[in-house]
């Protein structure tokens, strides 16, 4: 139990696109909603740990110009002037990018991601680098959840969902390849996009075929512009046709029908996380919303079968796809990496190309017995994570390591491995924690998969387990 128990029909987060009117009208400024943002930090950064380097000095020049924008009815963007965090995997210009790793301490590139050029180019402010596990993988960072620091705040955008989760920033950047923004967002009580596979540009950030940039934000509107900020100035990734849809927010839209995706999480809902659950399911089904289970089509049961296997595919995906220049960040730095990345490591390095091999055809299986849902719904429905966040509170000297220290993806392997988009939005509590159910489209149908989860935001009523 929490100390503060979490409701999130009590709860608010904090917001950016709503004030508008008042910068419009000078009524508000920029530069007094950053000014805000850093007292919030200054409160609540000793205990929860979300930032590894902030800029407040050029955070506020960036606000103070964006507030002159404003008052002279020139802004760049509907972003313009918005405070975001930006994970410590991605390159900033005027910050270190360390990675959570020892390694890479005082890495300091000088260079600016394409998603960050996007953003400034945008008028939007860069206030600092948030926490990431170490590299992106599973040792984690100093980071706690902002709803009790016992539990984790999620990972490998640990840092991101919690500044988010913390009312410190209306927005920030997160990038996942197995679950990295669904489940820490779920776990901070965020909505969160991971788009289409490659839609938003994710500059160097290209060696993992399932990487993907996305945005932890406090509404569905400040997600979707900062998204379409980055993709309209800086496309998607090589190859990539970026993200599709309006640059304003997609309005709200009832789904006729959706499946159920029990995935590798089904099993491990505890009572009260399925109970929440499923009156989640209760409450579409009294507005009218059709669900569909493995048990109503062939098709669908086809498809849980055959992304049973999601979670091996995905990691097995990711370890040998890195096992290169892993092997060189060990040789030339041995005692700058952790024992978990060094496990995972071993790993990738045991695979053989057939093995690779292998498990791309079981990815494209999965991605085929997706298409064949396409007739059958609008779009899939999920819990974000299988549980609120899990308590952690380090490993235990002499102990072997937690294998899942900062949860489970057993909700997010699979979408990850089908490079569809999902939103997660925040209608759950479970033990006093938050919990998000996701929504999961078809690929490129992001602003589609958006205005359903915005509709049910703004019309479920919560679930409180």
């Amino acid at each position: 139990m929490t100390q503060a128990a979490y409701r999130p029909d009590v709860f608010r987060q904090l917001t950016y696109h709503d004030l508008a009117p008042a910068f419009a009208a000078g009524t508000d400024t920029p530069r007094a909603f950053l000014e805000r943002c850093l007292e919030t930090i200054a409160a609540r950064e000793p205990t929860v740990q979300a930032w590894v380097a902030t800029n407040p000095e050029g955070a506020r020049e960036a606000a103070d110009a964006s507030t002159a924008r404003w008052k002279a009815g020139r802004t760049l963007s509907p972003v313009d002037g918005m405070p975001i965090g930006i994970k410590d995997l991605i390159e900033t210009r005027d910050m270190p990018t360390q990675m959570g790793c020892e390694a890479y301490r005082g890495n300091f590139p000088k260079r600016d991601s394409a998603m960050i050029r996007a953003l400034r180019d945008a008028g939007a402010v860069i206030l600092g680098k948030t926490v990431t596990t170490e590299l992106g993988q599973g040792h984690p960072g100093p980071t706690t959840n902002p709803f009790h620091p016992r539990h984790t705040p999620g990972g490998s955008s640990s840092g991101s969902a919690a500044a988010v989760g913390a009312r410190m920033v209306p927005a920030a950047i997160g990038t996942q390849v197995g679950g990295s923004i669904i489940r820490p967002a779920s776990y901070c009580g965020n909505v969160a996009l991971k788009p289409t596979q490659g839609a938003i540009n994710r500059g160097e950030r290209q060696g993992l075929s399932q990487s993907t940039a996305g945005v932890h934000a406090g509404s569905i509107q400040d997600m979707w512009l900062v998204a379409m900020a980055i993709a309209m100035r800086a496309g998607g990734d090589p190859g990539s046709p970026a993200l599709f849809g309006p640059e304003s927010p997609p309005p709200a839209s009832k789904p006729a029908r959706l499946i159920v995706m029990e995935a590798e999480g089904w099993a491990l809902l505890d009572d009260a996380s399925r109970q929440a659950f499923r009156a989640v399911l209760d409450s579409l089904r009294a507005a009218g919303v059709q669900i569909l289970t493995r048990a109503d089509a062939p098709a669908i049961d086809a498809f849980e079968r055959v992304i049973a296997d999601a979670k091996a595919v995905t990691n097995d995906l990711g370890s040998f796809e890195t096992r290169w220049s892993q092997q060189n960040l060990i040789e030339s730095h041995p005692d700058g990496v952790s024992q978990r990345f060094l496990n995972r490591h071993a790993r990738g390095m045991a695979m053989t190309l057939d093995d690779y091999r292998a498990r791309l055809l079981q990815r494209e299986a999965m991605r085929r017995a997706l298409a064949e849902l396409a007739p059958l719904a609008d779009a899939l429905i999920a819990p974000s994570s299988p549980g609120p966040a899990p308590i952690w509170e380090g490993d235990k000297p002499g102990e072997p390591l937690a294998p899942r220290p900062t949860g489970d993806i057993a909700y997010n392997a699979a979408t990850s491995a089908l490079g569809v988009p999902c939103v997660t939005v925040p209608k759950m509590a479970v033990g006093g924690l938050p919990m998000g159910i996701q929504v999961i489209g078809h690929p490129h149908m992001d602003a589609r998969t958006t205005g359903f989860a915005r509709w049910m935001l703004e019309e479920l009523p919560p679930a409180i387990a």
